[in-house]
């Protein structure tokens, strides 16, 4: 980049229409979600990422002959917003549904023939849909199955408005409901941990709730799940870049905002190195850390909440095998440290043998262990659980580890979270750990990137595009 500000002539993208400006500052899915709203309605469009590329967390890397997930990303059927992304960018095809949600449950800890449990909906209304599954499901004793059925009905009835909740813990309230360690353990962690990044005890209520009453007791079909059968860098930088591109949105990567600034007659200075960019409108589609750095004085009552927005980690495994040892697109585990376990090859472009993935959440005591340790400790972990890998050899064992991959769910984490609007006029805020009313997802990233371009929108004189996802904006 040179520097002083770079005439229109000079834009990576060539000469853009007169008219309102907006920057996005941050290309991970909350900014490019806010890029193409704005576009769509006609504004003129910056998006700025500091990575060399799109896709902030959910994205690919190339290792030899793979091509890998920095980790493995699901959606449920209920994540409107980012299945309203992926039809946005052409991507759903890449990124099928389940026909109908089946989940195999593999207890370790059983005799072999005895290990296998599916959490599995049938056609039926809520909450008729999980009753043959949940009645079946072998790693539970009757009492403990009839008792999770009261629970959910409970959870039913919770109110996902109420303040209160965000103040509990789901684990107390689960104690409290009747819910048994095992109970925990087989069912409640199993959904909770992969989607909240938190055990139990150390979740909100409130958040708990949510995803619980969205995905399994709002509609029979909610909890269907859906993963990129291709490198989510297919979908969140090629595809997201090309869409981008086709909606007249310029994007720079590689370019690192270091300030942003109000003019003094209503507009916004953005800087990077060697450019200062002109706006009328700015959002921030970044860490809550970093929005922290870069909002101006006055633009929340007290910035200092960001900074109590507090990280998770999340660790993969990747093993590739010599042969084929999981016959399942995936699974989830019982009785042993591996959590979820997924079929990668053909997305990887493995064209001989198995590449697995196994995702580990709430990884705060493994995320810095050397990888010599993390393969001692898996491996075994794996030939337990898959009897086939017992006469395979592993080709390459690797690790990837996202140190900051979600926010933490915490109890009074509700009060921390930021809307979309700030008290600057044409500042507005995006991404997960914004109040959208969901965990740190890729749902609530593309909720968040609607909403702040819904607030800018509004303040620009513009209107909505009407192909836009529907969205309430949290306050």
């Amino acid at each position: 980049m040179t520097h002083g500000t770079r005439s229109e002539g000079e834009l990576a993208n060539g000469p853009v229409p007169a008219g309102r400006h907006a920057v996005v500052v941050g290309g991970g899915l909350a900014g490019v979600t806010a890029a193409l709203a704005l576009a769509d309605a006609g504004v003129r469009v910056t998006l700025l990422e500091g990575r060399p590329r799109l896709g902030g967390l959910a994205f690919s890397f190339r290792r030899g002959d793979l091509t890998v997930d920095n980790g493995q990303h699901v959606y449920l059927r209920c994540c409107t917003a980012y299945r309203w992304f992926l039809d946005r960018i052409e991507g759903a095809e890449l990124a099928p549904l389940q026909d109908r949600l089946d989940v195999p449950v593999v207890d370790v800890a059983r005799p072999e023939g005895r290990r296998l449990g599916r959490l599995r909906r049938d056609a039926l209304p809520v909450p008729l849909h999980l009753g043959r599954s949940l009645a079946a499901y072998p790693h539970l004793s009757l009492a403990e199955r009839a008792a999770v059925g009261r629970a959910a009905l409970a959870l039913k009835g919770l109110d996902l408005a109420d303040p209160a909740l965000d103040d509990q813990n789901f684990g107390d309230w689960l104690t409290a409901h009747g819910q048994s360690a095992r109970a925990v353990e087989a069912l409640w962690d199993l959904v909770g941990v992969a989607t909240l990044n938190a055990v139990a005890g150390d979740a909100s209520l409130s958040l708990a709730a949510m995803v619980f009453k969205t995905g399994l007791l709002s509609d029979p079909g909610a909890a269907d799940i859906g993963w990129a059968h291709v490198p989510l860098g297919e979908l969140h930088d090629r595809l997201a870049r090309k869409a981008l591109d086709s909606a007249g949105v310029r994007t720079e990567v590689r370019a690192r905002v270091t300030a942003v600034r109000a003019d003094g007659d209503g507009g916004w200075s953005v800087r990077v190195p060697g450019e200062t960019l002109q706006a009328d409108a700015v959002v921030l589609a970044v860490p809550q850390r970093e929005a922290h750095e870069l909002l101006p004085a006055g633009a929340l009552d007290d910035p200092e909440r960001l900074l109590g927005i507090d990280t998770a980690p999340i660790l993969n495994v990747h093993v590739v095998y010599d042969r084929k040892v999981l016959a399942r697109p995936f699974l989830a585990a019982l009785g042993t440290p591996v959590q979820w376990v997924f079929d990668r090859t053909a997305a990887s472009g493995l064209t001989e043998g198995q590449y697995l993935a196994v995702s580990q959440s709430v990884a705060q005591d493994e995320i810095d262990e050397p990888v010599a340790v993390l393969r001692e400790r898996y491996l075994p972990e794996l030939r337990r659980l898959l009897p086939r890998t017992r006469g395979a050899r592993v080709k390459d064992f690797f690790v990837t580890r996202e140190r900051a991959a979600t926010f933490v769910p915490a109890p009074g984490v509700g009060r921390l979270r930021p809307g979309a609007r700030t008290k600057a006029p044409g500042l507005y805020l995006a991404g997960a750990w914004t109040a959208t009313g969901w965990p740190a997802t890729m749902e609530g990233a593309v909720r968040s990137g609607v909403g702040a371009a819904d607030a800018a929108l509004g303040a620009l004189g513009r209107p909505r595009p009407r192909h836009l996802f529907a969205i309430e904006e949290a306050a």
